[in-house]
C-alpha cells in the first residue's frame, strides 16, 4: 500500500494554469482510491509563460519546498504517489531519487524526451529541459546525480535531433513502438523503480493535456506497462501533465480512468 499521496499545485514554467488544477484533481483521485488524505502543497498562481530562466527563478521557492517533501516521503518508503502539474517538476525529484536510491531505474513514460539543454533548446520551454537537469547537464540549483544508465524512456515519439542522438548512441535507453513491453522488461530487469508518467504519453483525447502528439499509448497500455513493471520494487510514482479543461465532471472521470490504468503500481488490489 501506498504510504503518501503528495500533490503541488504551485507554478512550474506553465504555459497557462490548467496543469495547477489539474494537479488537484488527480491527486484527490489518488486519495480516493487508495484510502489516503492527499498533502497539497503550493497554490495556483498566475502564469508567466517565460523563457527557462525566468520560470525557473521564479519556481524556484514553490521548487525547493516540494524537493524537501518529496525527499521526506521517498524516506518513508511505501511507494508513495505525487500529482505534479507539469513534467518540470522532475527538476526536483529526480536528485531525490537518485541521492536516496541510486540504483533505481527513472522509466520515463513521455511523449517527449526532455533531455534539451539551455544551450540547444529551441523553445526555451522548461520542461523541455526536465530531465536532462537531473542527469547534471545543466545546473538547475536542485541538484543532478541520476547515472543515464539508470533511465529508460517509454513511449517517447516527439524528440528533437539532439535528444534522438542520445537514444541512437545508447546514451539513454527507449523502450517504444510494437515491442515496447518487450525491449521494457530486457532494460529494467528486475531492478527497482521511480515511474514518471505525463499524460501526453497516451494517444490525444484520452486525457487533457498541454500537447497533443498522435500515435501514442492506449490506456490498455498504459495498464499492461503498470502490471509489468509492477514485478519490480516500487520506489514512487509521479503522475504530470493532466489538465482541468473546466468540465468538473469530466475531469474527475478521466483522472479516476487514469488512476485506475496505474493500479498495479500503486500497490492496491481495488
Amino acid at each position: 500500500m501506498s504510504s503518501s499521496v503528495l500533490v503541488y499545485t504551485g507554478r512550474i514554467g506553465d504555459h497557462n494554469d490548467r496543469g495547477m488544477k489539474g494537479a488537484a484533481i488527480v491527486g484527490a483521485a489518488l486519495g480516493r482510491w487508495l484510502g489516503i488524505e492527499p498533502t497539497v502543497l503550493g497554490h495556483p498562481e498566475p502564469v508567466i509563460n517565460g523563457n527557462w530562466d525566468v520560470e525557473l527563478k521564479e519556481a524556484l521557492p514553490g521548487l525547493r519546498s516540494l524537493q524537501a517533501a518529496h525527499a521526506a516521503a521517498l524516506n518513508l518508503g511505501g511507494h508513495p504517489v505525487f500529482a505534479w502539474p507539469r513534467c518540470a517538476a522532475a527538476i526536483a525529484t529526480l536528485p531525490n531519487v537518485a541521492a536516496q536510491h541510486p540504483d533505481a531505474v527513472v522509466v520515463w513514460f513521455d511523449a517527449h524526451a526532455d533531455l534539451n539543454t539551455p544551450e540547444n533548446t529551441t523553445t526555451g520551454y522548461l520542461g523541455g529541459l526536465a530531465l536532462s537537469a537531473s542527469l547534471g547537464w545543466w545546473d538547475s540549483g536542485l541538484g543532478a546525480g541520476l547515472d543515464s544508465r539508470n533511465v529508460v524512456l517509454g513511449g517517447t515519439r516527439d524528440l528533437d535531433p539532439a535528444e534522438q542522438a542520445h537514444v541512437d548512441d545508447g546514451t539513454i535507453s527507449l523502450a517504444a513502438g510494437p515491442d515496447m513491453l518487450t525491449q521494457l522488461d530486457r532494460l529494467v530487469s528486475d531492478r527497482p523503480i521511480y515511474f514518471h508518467l505525463d499524460c501526453d504519453v497516451l494517444d490525444p483525447g484520452i486525457m487533457p493535456t498541454d500537447y497533443s502528439v498522435p500515435r501514442g499509448l492506449t490506456l490498455d497500455d498504459l495498464t499492461a506497462v503498470a502490471t509489468r513493471l509492477a514485478h519490480n520494487p516500487i520506489v514512487g510514482v509521479e503522475i504530470s501533465e493532466f489538465e482541468d479543461h473546466g468540465d468538473a465532471e469530466l475531469a474527475h472521470s478521466q483522472a479516476e480512468r487514469l488512476v485506475s490504468a496505474l493500479a498495479p503500481l500503486l500497490g492496491t488490489n481495488r
